[in-house]
């Protein structure tokens, strides 16, 4: 147990952040408590810190767990930041702790281990649903796909879609997190997006979609009608908007936003390469 006097720190809720709550944690020699991101309203005794992000700091960090640990340690302090695990960046804190100053639990079953291991299985599995599952619709030559995952997968999901649409401009947008990833001209990032207005699609993209549901009903078998055998199989999380299936078993019309004319390209982000940030989550 740490002789560190406890603390709770405030965030700005990206990994950089997080390794920079590190830095001055070690460099303070305080023990935090809680980790408060945006948003996160927390009623504590212990002293409570704001700790802007410090870029430099957070890199000196992400090297150390490497160097001073393991390359094995460093990814999994990365995966572990992107799972939902209640109070991850406690559970993350106490291990990083435990390797500079004892040593890191041998026993797979320790409970610090075993939740942490249990939360980034769950992460790459749900990354991997998602590989198979995502779809795309056509906005005015910018495709875009929408994801309510539990993790925060798109760093995961970054790779396999950039590589499988080069020529393509795209956002896959996770509403859960409210962040997407957009991608154009071989460049990539993740950006905050706290609502995404779409216009109606392409006609090219509804005559598809009209095709598809067509196609649905068509080939359906009403006897052999059975939602919550399909829901086993896909859950309804992993269904974009217009693949989602009502308590009768059949598509839900797809919801649209109105939006003006011009479609995403307009808000597409400066590409500035490849980012710490953005670096520090690719696996």
């Amino acid at each position: 147990m740490s002789t560190w006097p406890q603390c709770a720190l405030r965030y700005d809720g990206t990994f950089a952040g997080f390794l920079t709550c590190v830095g001055e944690s070690f460099r303070q020699k305080t023990y935090p408590f809680y980790f408060l991101p945006p948003g996160a309203e927390q009623i504590t005794l212990y002293p409570l810190q704001e700790i802007p992000s410090d870029p430099a700091l957070a890199r000196a960090v992400y090297r150390a767990l490497e160097t001073a640990v393991s390359p094995a340690f460093r990814r999994m302090m990365t995966y572990g930041f992107l799972t939902c695990l209640p109070q991850r960046e406690r559970s993350l804190f106490d291990l990083i702790y435990l390797a500079f100053h004892h040593a890191l639990p041998q026993d797979p079953t320790d409970d610090r281990i075993l939740l942490l291991t249990r939360a980034i299985g769950h992460l790459v599995r749900e990354a991997e649903h998602y590989r198979g599952f995502v779809r795309f619709a056509d906005y005015g030559g910018v495709l875009v796909g929408q994801i309510a995952p539990k993790n925060r997968v798109l760093p995961l999901l970054r790779p396999h879609f950039c590589q499988r649409l080069p020529e393509e401009a795209f956002l896959l947008h996770d509403e859960t997190h409210r962040e997407g990833l957009f991608y154009a001209g071989g460049k990539w990032k993740i950006r905050p997006v706290d609502r995404l207005d779409l216009d109606r699609p392409s006609q090219a993209e509804a005559q598809c979609q009209a095709l598809w549901r067509k196609f649905y009903a068509t080939i359906a078998i009403p006897q052999r009608h059975n939602p919550k055998l399909q829901q086993t199989h896909l859950p309804q999380r992993f269904r974009g908007p217009h693949d989602r299936i009502s308590a009768g078993g059949r598509p839900l019309a797809s919801h649209r936003a109105s939006l003006s004319q011009n479609p995403l390209l307009s808000k597409f982000p400066p590409f500035s390469g490849r980012s710490f940030q953005n670096a520090a989550f690719s696996p």
